[in-house]
């Protein structure tokens, strides 16, 4: 089921996001500063591309993770966060939609908190 799943996330749009943020991970990455904040953008595309049987725990959040985290909020999570709860609620009107509400409401915990979080 999760690979249905996958395939028809993939065809609605997943591709496109993944697409976006693998683009917006190889910008940050372009200056030292910039690194880890590219290397958690490729994280969320990776699980932008399948996010159907995927679980996201949240790891120990040490002085860097913290650090990281204020930052990332402070500078684009909150909104990114945002706007996936946004289409979370605009999906979760249907039956239809509510798997794919999930996987947004997963995307959202990933976009707020990406720094000490492993999927």
């Amino acid at each position: 089921m999760s690979f249905l799943g996958n395939i028809i996330w993939l065809i609605l749009g997943g591709l496109i996001a993944a697409i976006g943020w693998a683009i917006a991970g190889v910008l940050l990455c372009i200056t030292v500063i910039g690194i880890p904040f590219g290397l958690q953008c490729f994280k969320i595309a990776g699980l932008t591309l399948a996010p159907f049987g995927k679980s996201i725990s949240m790891g120990d959040f040490g002085a860097g993770s913290f650090i990281g985290n204020i930052i990332w909020i402070v500078l684009l999570g909150w909104e990114l966060c945002l706007m996936h709860i946004v289409m979370a609620l605009l999906l979760g009107i249907t039956i239809i939609g509510l798997p794919f509400a999930k996987q947004h409401l997963k995307l959202a915990q990933l976009a707020l908190l990406p720094f000490g979080s492993r999927i």
